[in-house]
């Protein structure tokens, strides 16, 4: 049987979104999965990029990185969507990216995937769940199965995050992701891989 095929699309500015899409990717190939890691286009202004160091020393990295396509989610059997809080909603790169897909969603090519997603904001209640819960109603007007990870398994206890996987950057932005994330991300991955590959058989 045909390795499952994994899309990891996401957005980032500062950098942790970057660095769990990074971690999903390699967790997916290790459960057996063709992986895709695809970032969206910026679409923030370049005085507003500027002012922040972070985010511009995290766009010029990244500037170069695969951009993502509507060929991306066809091609996959999963796919999982990054994106950083917004005033608890989803960001306006990712979210755009996602209104381009109509051409897709019309004809059903967007359906019958497994989906799944991930966060981070600067604080404990800046809206993760929010964010997932309104990602996540995209995916029912696909018409894609949302597999989050839930507490399937005793690690979810310590990322605490049922509806997908979650990181607190901390007031500075620069708490680094920790054991706790990773084994969260990778659990996540390999079960989206896994659930997706039944769907498949």
């Amino acid at each position: 049987m045909a390795p499952t095929k994994l899309a990891v699309i996401y957005y980032s500015s500062t950098g942790t979104i970057h660095a769990m899409a990074k971690r999903l990717a390699e967790a997916g190939e290790k459960a057996g999965a063709e992986v895709r890691l695809r970032q969206v286009p910026e679409l923030a202004p370049e005085e507003a990029i500027a002012a922040n160091a972070a985010w511009s020393q995290h766009f010029d990295a990244t500037r170069n990185e695969p951009k993502a396509t509507a060929d991306d989610i066809v091609w996959a059997d999963a796919v999982l969507f990054g994106t950083p809080t917004r005033y608890g909603n989803v960001a306006s790169q990712l979210k755009q990216f996602i209104d381009t897909l109509g051409p897709q969603w019309a004809q059903g090519l967007l359906a019958d995937k497994v989906y799944a997603g991930f966060t981070a904001s600067m604080t404990a209640h800046g809206g993760q769940e929010s964010t997932l819960l309104a990602l996540y109603n995209t995916i029912h007007h696909f018409g894609g199965l949302v597999v989050a990870p839930g507490y399937t398994d005793p690690l979810k206890f310590a990322d605490g995050n049922p509806y997908g996987v979650s990181h607190v950057t901390g007031g500075s932005n620069d708490a680094p992701l920790g054991d706790a994330q990773f084994a969260a991300l990778d659990h996540m991955a390999e079960r989206v891989v896994r659930i997706a590959g039944k769907l498949n058989a």
